[in-house]
């Protein structure tokens, strides 16, 4: 249960204080004041809430007339709580290094019923919980998660003779997965929106006289057909060779009360040895505050957005595509990784963008080109999201 009470001592700011209910029984409060996020924020306190599936109780003053295009509470606020609300992190101690929160791996380990050890000394770390098995590399942000790749937010620190793993990455990446978020009340998820990158005058990534553009088309369409027979309701962005702006995309997703957004590319690499480049990513937003996978230590600095409401369910619909589509299509797995794409940074449901393979690898293309091969791809994204489904969906 959330309560708001809201005021607006300026046109471009606003105030509000807040208690909410979370699943473990604690009570937060809080009071913040923050400036106007811009076009793309929730139109008033109500509706930045229930974005975030928390039940809302209004101050009985409230109306329309002060209901200014600001996050009254506040984006970093409303991910303070889903950490809260997460119980894998729960009691294990943080130790300050290098300027982070860091937790060791072995009291998170254990506190979790596993145990962990040296598989490689100084170097590679792994935690065997009755989960599943993890590793860790000693100053690298690479990671394998229960047989699948997923990129850390800050790179695996030694200290006094143990591994120690950041804890914006148990919260954001870890926790998740092993406790993942369930959607209130049950709810279904029906309606899924697929995004064709490119189009129109965007030909996306060139191989030849093959354009990204037509193919990530074809395969949206084979994704969509498989998720109909599965019973959900799809839509895409476009449907033909049409020019799409960025800024249009997740907007669209958005007006139609789309359940999940997912953007589909292809990859390409240039220069010396770029055919060897291989295998499929899957992105899912940056949590705030950290910097995205590729962006060599940079962005640390920028706030949340409107996709960070769904970090947790994020990671768990990224994870699971991610793993359907190395055991089912045999891709080279680069992992789940982290950026601000702007149809990631604007979605107002939890949403990934795929980076399918590598036009430019011959072993890839095949996959992307040869239209039963492909059909893999489409089937293995579909699995990926029927059991994103039963997860959160679970009672």
């Amino acid at each position: 249960m959330a309560r708001c009470v809201h005021k607006s001592p300026s046109p471009s700011r606003a105030q509000c204080s807040v208690n909410v209910s979370i699943p473990n029984g604690k009570l937060i409060s809080g009071r913040i004041q923050i400036p106007s996020a811009g076009p793309a924020a929730p139109t008033n306190c109500t509706a930045l809430l229930r974005s975030f599936e928390v039940e809302i109780t209004p101050a009985p003053w409230t109306d329309s007339a002060h209901m200014k295009p600001v996050f009254c509470l506040g984006l970093l606020m409303v991910s303070l709580l889903a950490m809260a609300a997460q119980k894998p992190s729960a009691g294990v101690p943080r130790v300050f290094l290098f300027g982070k929160d860091y937790v060791r791996i072995e009291d998170w380990a254990r506190a979790n019923g596993g145990q962990a050890r040296w598989s490689i000394p100084r170097k590679e770390f792994k935690a065997s919980l009755p989960s599943g098995t993890f590793i860790f590399t000693v100053d690298s942000r690479r990671a394998q998660m229960k047989g699948t790749t997923v990129w850390l937010s800050l790179p695996v620190a030694f200290k006094n003779g143990s591994a120690h793993l950041g804890h914006i990455d148990l919260v954001t990446a870890i926790n998740p997965l092993l406790a993942p978020p369930r959607n209130i009340g049950g709810r279904p998820v029906k309606h899924i929106v697929i995004d064709p990158g490119h189009g129109g005058r965007d030909p996306g990534n060139m191989e030849g006289k093959r354009q990204e553009k037509q193919y990530v088309l074809l395969l949206a369409k084979e994704t969509g057909g498989i998720l109909t027979k599965a019973g959900f309701k799809v839509s895409y962005t476009r449907t033909a060779d049409t020019t799409l702006e960025l800024p249009e995309r997740a907007p669209i997703a958005r007006r139609r009360g789309a359940d999940l957004l997912i953007s589909l590319h292809f990859n390409s690499a240039d220069g010396p040895g770029g055919s060897s480049a291989k295998g499929a990513e899957t992105f899912c937003m940056t949590p705030a505050r950290t910097s995205s996978t590729n962006a060599r230590g940079e962005g640390s600095g920028a706030g949340a957005y409107p996709g960070n409401r769904f970090d947790a369910k994020n990671m768990v619909l990224a994870y699971q595509i991610q793993r359907a589509i190395t055991a089912e299509t045999g891709a080279e797995d680069r992992g789940v990784k982290r950026a601000r794409f702007q149809v990631l940074r604007d979605a107002d449901m939890p949403s990934v963008l795929i980076e399918a393979g590598f036009m430019t690898n011959p072993s890839d293309a095949r996959r992307i080109y040869d239209g039963p091969t492909r059909l893999k791809l489409a089937q293995a994204i579909a699995d990926g999201v029927v059991t994103y489904k039963k997860i959160v969906e679970r009672k």
